[in-house]
C-alpha cells in the first residue's frame, strides 16, 4: 500500500463512524486478505491497570485497554490464537485475522483484562511463567516497584556496579529504572537475582507479592475460555542457558500449568522473545520437540502461511489515538518477522 493509502487508513480510524469502519476494514483488507494469502496479526500485552500509573503513562489503565479492544473489535476478525494458527497454517485463515495474547502472568490481567475481554465478546490466549503464581516476583518488577516506592533521595548501588541513581521525581525514577532494568537483563540468573534484591535493600522497600496471579486467578481464565500458553518456569533468556537446562525451563513450566488449569497448554511463547538474542534455532528445536503446536516471538511484523509457527510475531502499537492505531496496524502487515531458525 502507498503512503497516501496508509494516510488514508489512518484518518478513517479517528472518526467511529460506520464510513470510517469500512474504509478501515476495507484498507486492512487489502493488506491482509483470506486463504492461502492471508496474514495475521498478534498483539501482546502484559498489564492493564486499574488506572493510568503515573510513573509509566503509556502502559494501559483498564479505560484505555477497552478503547482499543474496541478498535480492534471493529476493524479486525478476532480469533483464538490456536484457531488461527492452524487455519494459517492450512491456508485458510479468514481476512483481517488478529489474535490477542498476553506474557507473563500479573493479577491484574485476571481482575481487570478479563472482564473487560468478557464484556466485548473477545478471546485472548495468556502466557504463564508458572514459578512466580502464588506471591512470585519477577526480577525487574522487583527493581520498579523498589524504585517506585523508596522514600530516600538516590539510591547508592556503586558497591553492587550499578551506580548511584536520584530517584527524587519521576523523571529520576523512570531514568534510573531503565539504567538498572538494561543493566541486569541479560547477567547470570543467580547474579541478576541477587542485584535485584540489592536494589530493594538499598532502597529501603519490601518485595511486593501481590502482582502475579495465583494459581486459582489462572485456572479462572481458562474456565473463562481463554487460552493459556506456557512462558518458562523463571522466565530466563533461553539463549544463556544450557541445553538441559533451557529444556527443563520449558518443559517444566508446561507441565506445571497443565497441572494447575488441567487442560493441554500447547502454545508457548519465548521470554523476552527477541530472535537470536533471547532464543536461538536450539530453542525454537526443543519447543517443537517438545510437542507444542506453535510458539510466539516478539518480532514485529505478520504471519503468512509460509511463517514457520514455532516463531509467530507478534507486536503492539502504543500510540494513543484510532488513527495512529490504525496505520500502525497497517504498517506491521507489510513487515517480514526476523526468525532464529533456518
Amino acid at each position: 500500500m502507498t503512503e497516501t493509502g496508509m494516510r488514508r487508513v489512518a484518518a478513517a480510524g479517528v472518526h467511529a463512524t460506520p464510513a470510517a469502519g469500512l474504509a478501515v476494514r476495507g484498507a486492512l483488507r487489502a493488506l491482509s486478505p483470506g486463504g492461502r494469502r492471508g496474514r495475521l496479526t498478534v498483539l501482546i500485552f502484559h498489564r492493564v491497570h486499574e488506572r493510568r500509573d503515573p510513573l509509566f503513562r503509556s502502559e494501559l489503565s483498564a479505560d484505555d485497554f477497552r478503547t482499543r479492544m474496541t478498535w480492534v473489535r471493529r476493524w479486525f476478525n478476532i480469533l483464538p490464537l490456536d484457531e488461527a494458527v492452524r487455519a494459517l497454517a492450512s491456508g485458510n485463515v479468514v481476512e483481517r485475522a488478529l489474535s490477542i495474547t498476553f506474557d507473563d502472568g500479573y493479577a491484574d490481567n485476571a481482575t481487570i483484562a478479563l472482564p473487560i475481554l468478557r464484556e466485548l465478546g473477545v478471546h485472548a490466549t495468556f502466557f504463564i511463567a508458572s514459578g512466580f503464581l502464588e506471591g512470585g516476583c519477577m526480577w525487574n518488577d522487583a527493581v520498579i516497584e523498589a524504585v517506585r516506592a523508596t522514600s530516600h533521595h538516590t539510591v547508592d548501588l556503586t558497591a553492587q556496579g550499578l551506580g548511584r541513581h536520584r530517584v527524587d521525581t519521576l523523571e529520576a525514577k523512570r531514568a534510573a529504572i531503565a539504567s538498572l532494568v538494561g543493566a541486569l537483563k541479560y547477567l547470570p540468573v543467580a547474579e541478576r537475582d541477587a542485584k535485584a534484591r540489592a536494589v530493594e535493600s538499598c532502597a529501603g522497600v519490601e518485595r511486593r507479592r501481590d502482582l502475579m496471579m495465583t494459581q486459582a486467578q489462572a485456572r479462572g481464565l481458562a474456565a473463562a475460555g481463554m487460552g493459556i500458553g506456557g512462558h518458562t518456569t523463571t522466565h530466563p533468556i533461553l539463549a544463556r542457558l544450557s541445553d538441559a537446562h533451557a529444556r527443563a525451563e520449558i518443559a517444566d513450566g508446561r507441565d506445571a500449568l497443565e497441572a494447575i488449569v488441567r487442560q493441554p497448554v500447547r502454545l508457548f511463547a519465548y521470554p523476552n522473545g527477541k530472535p537470536e538474542v533471547d532464543y536461538g534455532s536450539r530453542d525454537v528445536a526443543i519447543v517443537r520437540a517438545l510437542g507444542f503446536e506453535a510458539a510466539l516471538t516478539t518480532s514485529p511484523g505478520s504471519a503468512r502461511m509460509s511463517t514457520g509457527v514455532h516463531e509467530l510475531p507478534r507486536f503492539t502499537p502504543w500510540d494513543a489515538t484510532p488513527w495512529a492505531w490504525a496505520g500502525r496496524l497497517s504498517r506491521n502487515l507489510l513487515i517480514r518477522p526476523t526468525r532464529a531458525a533456518a
